[in-house]
């Protein structure tokens, strides 16, 4: 039985920075150099708007990020189920008030960013449930009970979310839910018989999707069929990975790129011009980084003492890698396109922000590691 302690640790400040993980840091450090130098890129080799912002974004996030790391653990515990419905109040002002564009309602103007709570909901989602299987004995973790209230918790952002509209997002937060169930030791053949129901129930969820999501659909399957169209991004996005060849075409020389054949490279499609100027060599270099920063918060949630934070770096570590393996098989024409950004490399306030949020407790764990939470 977990000990019950302060929400204040009793760390130094010496302790608390000697304990960060700095391997982990120095990965995030450098994937933060990589991303403004390629945001930079997709603004011509010049410092204007979006170079400019995500510099600012990046420094200001990873200071944050650092600030949080030295909170106690124990006080996202308690405040982990605010947290997850402050949200939710959110996505529920979205949709009323929110910002629309181009057909969606899912950003809130704040002035000094304009916020997509939906991204702040994958840090939320796994927040909440962590808290709620740290709560739960593991004989009533396979109760009627408990997973229906942890389908509850799943299910509620993910149809405000779909309302905004934004299946991408809602796939991802349901990804994030859904590997925090199977951590906590909900049994296996439930999740077959869901796999089951859902592929039973794919032709009618086919029906009530937008027209542009079945578009996304038959172009993933089919990207020839409009080329000039709605599979214009993706032939183009193709085109210009394959033309960086093994080692690139250079810095600022990615011609796909410069030429504008590229829509949209500064966001969900900043792989594609990445690899077009650093080739192969360079793309398995960014997934090397990825993947050392994915192991590192792995290793920080098998040495914590709570389940609460083991729970947290593991649901955390797999959807960082459901997010860099949606958004790579995306611009690769292996996805339909589902607008999953590259986290930090992508510009956006709201995924950076969540990204960084969702680091800064995985450091709070590691400089906590044997704080333990009753």
């Amino acid at each position: 039985m977990f000990q019950h302690t302060r929400l204040n640790s009793d760390l130094s400040l010496f302790q608390k920075i000697k304990n960060l993980d700095y391997i982990l840091l120095i990965s995030l450090f450098i994937l933060g150099i990589i991303s403004f130098f390629v945001m930079y890129s997709t603004d011509g080799g010049e410092f204007l708007s979006h170079s400019k912002n995500h510099l600012l974004k990046l420094s200001t996030f990873f200071m944050m990020m650092l600030m949080i790391s030295f909170f106690n653990i124990k006080l996202w515990h308690y405040f982990s189920y605010f947290f997850y419905f402050l949200i939710i109040l959110l996505l529920i002002w979205v949709s009323i008030f929110g910002i629309k564009v181009s057909g969606s309602q899912r950003w809130i103007d704040l002035y000094l960013i304009v916020l997509q709570p939906s991204e702040l909901m994958k840090i939320g989602i796994i927040l909440c449930l962590a808290k709620y299987y740290h709560r739960i004995s593991i004989e009533k973790v396979n109760t009627f009970s408990s997973i229906l209230i942890s389908l509850v918790i799943i299910i509620l952002p993910i149809i405000l979310v779909l309302a905004q509209p934004d299946l991408g997002t809602s796939i991802l937060i349901a990804s994030s839910g859904l590997i925090i169930l199977w951590l906590g030791g909900v049994k296996i053949k439930y999740f077959i018989v869901s796999f089951i129901t859902f592929l039973i129930s794919l032709p009618f969820i086919i029906t009530v999707l937008e027209p542009y999501q079945k578009l996304r659909i038959l172009t993933f399957l089919d990207p020839d069929r409009d080329p000039l169209g709605a599979g214009y991004q993706i032939i183009q996005s193709k085109i210009a990975i394959g033309s960086g060849g093994f080692s690139g075409k250079g810095f600022l020389n990615g011609t796909q790129s410069y030429l504008d054949f590229l829509p949209e490279k500064h966001t969900d499609f900043i792989f594609t011009l990445f690899s077009e100027e650093f080739g192969f060599l360079g793309s398995i270099g960014l997934i090397i980084l990825y993947t050392i920063i994915i192991l590192r918060v792995i290793r920080i949630g098998t040495i914590c003492r709570s389940s609460f934070a083991r729970l947290f770096c593991f649901g955390f570590a797999f959807a960082l890698f459901i997010y860099i393996t949606v958004n790579l098989s995306m611009v690769l024409g292996l996805l339909p396109i589902v607008g999953s950004p590259l986290p930090i490399m992508s510009y956006g306030g709201s995924s950076m922000l969540a990204t960084m949020i969702g680091f800064g407790i995985v450091m709070s764990a590691k400089v906590h590691s044997k704080q333990m939470i009753a």
